[in-house]
């Protein structure tokens, strides 16, 4: 009966109801999404890994989005995880600093993580969550379409250079990211600034080969 009605439909030249497409049915690897609303949605409402039974609530990104430069970090913590926002609390802070000191405000950039929820106990992204989640960041960089790259943190910096090599082997060279050849540096994240202070004089020589590709 269903068949016979939408032959007689279609024959009458009235259009057919589809079934509209729910976000939420709709994984990173669908396809790529044409705007940073609608996958900040996709985001919002994804499923495809366990952590979505642990989060608060997911952390897309955050900032200036047609900004040169983004920084690109491991994965929402506590505090992140609480406000929906990356790099906030102490590490935030830190951030902020080591922008000003190369002339940069937060406003100016954009920021977003590789994973885009919390992992339990901030314990290191698994290799299956990476695989899920790193699609919608490939699509952020892609919406955004950035002049710099900078990783900070060793997820981060191993993921996007597909490399096993150490954060100190990866520092210190300015390494080039996917087809376009994206300028990518490497640097420590804040967190481990703040665990460990001695870094922060390579830090800052990181900052200044950054701060040479803008200019």
């Amino acid at each position: 009966m269903i068949i016979k009605k939408q032959a007689l439909l279609h024959a009458l030249d009235i259009p057919v109801w589809k079934e509209r497409i729910v976000l939420s049915d709709v994984g990173p690897q669908d396809g790529q999404v044409q705007d940073l609303p609608l996958l900040k949605k996709c985001v919002a409402d994804c499923k495809l890994c366990p952590l979505h039974q642990t989060r608060t609530q997911t952390v897309f990104g955050v900032g200036n989005t047609k900004a040169k430069l983004m920084i690109i970090g491991e994965a929402p913590g506590f505090h992140e995880d609480q406000q929906g926002e990356p790099f906030v609390g102490r590490a935030g802070q830190l951030l902020n600093a080591m922008l000003h000191a190369i002339g940069l405000e937060r406003s100016e950039i954009y920021i977003a993580n590789i994973l885009k929820c919390r992992p339990p106990e901030n314990r290191d992204p698994l290799p299956e969550e990476v695989a899920q989640c790193t699609p919608y960041l490939k699509q952020q960089i892609a919406l955004i379409q950035p002049t710099v790259l900078c990783a900070v943190g060793r997820i981060a910096a191993q993921y996007l250079l597909d490399s096993t090599l150490s954060l100190g082997k990866l520092r210190g060279t300015v390494h080039a990211y996917g087809e376009e050849k994206i300028p990518l540096l490497i640097t420590y994240h804040p967190a481990y600034l703040l665990r460990n202070p001695s870094a922060k004089a390579d830090a800052y020589r990181d900052l200044l080969l950054l701060q040479n590709l803008f200019n």
